[in-house]
């Protein structure tokens, strides 16, 4: 006999990321992104804030306060608006067009800012052409790749390239004379002339970390989907397979194949309900489902928590191994710990059905130990892991000498001895059976019939 658990195949696994993708994972997506706008709006209020302190610090032509004063009305109007944006990314996730306005608007308000300073400072338009606060528009471009979607990268690098365009052009046009285009850099860098070669490279630098930036989300979107997707389907798998086998596909650095195995010492654990059938045949079918729910949610969580791996339900059969799924040095210790525990939920499962006017059910269970080949079998398009070897078949045979030897829980003496060394210590003392015949084994066995005590 053996321990199957079902791996999918690669379609499966294909299916499961998209349908991770279009539910769980784009939710997870979705929670990242309304996170990053939060994050979004906290920087660009940090970056109002420098613009203020700066602003505050320069020199002016004239007091402030003195007539009107773009710049502060400028920064005055971003603040509220950051404000009011981050306001609302921490009550609502941010619909799609309200992020593309603000998108937008950051840059529009940045811009007309950088535009009000030639009135400002009471200078030519040529003037905010030199300011070194077009630097902030890469900040603003880089903030939209917070979110993941090179879509608004592309549309804050979009609106900046244009702005900036059009601010040249009206700098060139205010200039009717034509006196303050020049092809002199030291002229340019000493004066308030337009040097038309410094500005397009302005703008192409602007496009370039636009683009770069675009791709290099696009590509890490793809990477982040996939990335959610895996481990959305890995997620869904721990629901059927257990943790260790989910992982021991997952983090494979190779492709898991069949034929792939490796041998271990391990201990394997077999659980049942005695007379189940007799039982099924005559209560109703949903109470018979309610019965098997109750089974697996009370014995499952024991399993797993003396490290017990659950490698298959059979019915209302439980079986799990100890050391076969990952190598362990207590897998004895470890088996028959669990075997004692269940045992003791199982009395205290009889007597709460008994106390509520329901049939009483008797658990039985038996473990094995020895060497194991714990590996992949099936074809290229559809695998199992599974758990071979004496020790499995042996658990099995156990299981159903339970009933000879009206005992609710049996062990070979071997792994009981075994399972000592390791720091099993019984709630109190084990009966020793010895020279058992157990059906289907061609020698007389040693046994020994655990003891438990009532779960606190």
């Amino acid at each position: 006999m053996e321990a199957l658990a079902c791996v999918g195949d690669d379609a499966s696994a294909r299916r499961a990321s998209g349908q991770g993708v279009a539910g769980k994972g784009r939710a997870r997506i979705d929670a990242a992104q309304d996170r990053s706008e939060i994050l979004i709006g906290w920087l660009q209020l940090g970056a109002v804030i420098v613009f203020a302190t700066l602003y505050v610090l320069s020199p002016k032509t004239a007091p402030v306060g003195a007539g009107f004063q773009p710049a502060a009305w400028a920064l005055g109007a971003y603040a509220i608006f950051t404000v009011l944006r981050l306001a609302i990314a921490y009550k609502r996730r941010l619909p799609g067009w309200l992020v593309a306005i603000s998108a937008v608007v950051d840059m529009v308000l940045l811009l007309g800012m950088i535009w009000s300073f030639h009135i400002q400072y009471e200078q030519p338009p040529s003037f905010y052409l030199k300011i070194p606060t077009l630097l902030y528009v890469f900040i603003f471009i880089s903030l939209r790749a917070l979110r993941f979607e090179a879509l608004y990268v592309i549309l804050a690098g979009a609106v900046a390239a244009i702005g900036w365009s059009g601010m040249v052009a009206y700098a060139v046009m205010w200039d009717d004379g034509g006196m303050m285009v020049t092809r002199d850099y030291i002229y340019y860098m000493t004066n308030n002339a337009i040097l038309i070669g410094a500005e397009f490279d302005k703008i192409i630098s602007i496009l370039m970390v636009t683009i770069v930036l675009a791709v290099a989300i696009a590509r890490a979107r793809r990477t982040l989907e996939q990335a959610v997707a895996d481990a959305a389907a890995a997620e869904d798998m721990s629901r059927f397979l257990a943790p260790e086998v989910v992982a021991q596909v997952t983090e494979s650095e190779a492709r898991v194949a069949p034929g792939e195995g490796e041998t271990r010492e391990a201990a394997v654990l077999f659980l049942d309900i005695r007379n189940f059938t007799p039982m099924a045949n005559v209560l109703p079918p949903a109470d018979v489902i309610a019965l098997l729910t109750d089974y697996q949610a009370r014995f499952t969580p024991i399993l797993r928590r003396h490290g017990g791996v659950i490698d298959k339900f059979l019915g209302d059969g439980i079986l799990a191994s100890f050391g076969a799924a990952k190598a362990s040095e207590t897998y004895a210790r470890d088996a028959c710990a669990a075997l004692a525990a269940c045992m003791a939920e199982a009395a205290a499962w009889a007597v709460e059905r008994t106390d509520a006017g329901l049939p009483p059910v008797e658990i039985i269970g038996a473990a094995a130990s020895g060497r194991v080949i714990y590996g992949a079998v099936g074809d290229g398009d559809r695998l199992e892991m599974t758990v071979i070897g004496d020790a499995v078949n042996l658990a099995a045979k156990l299981e159903k000498h339970t009933r000879e030897e009206n005992a609710p829980a049996l062990v070979p003496l071997g792994l009981y001895e075994l399972a000592e060394t390791q720091g099993f210590r019984p709630s109190a003392p084990c009966e020793h059976l010895s020279d058992r015949a157990v059906a289907g084994v061609n020698h007389t066995m040693n046994l020994v019939s655990l003891s438990f005590s009532p779960e606190p």
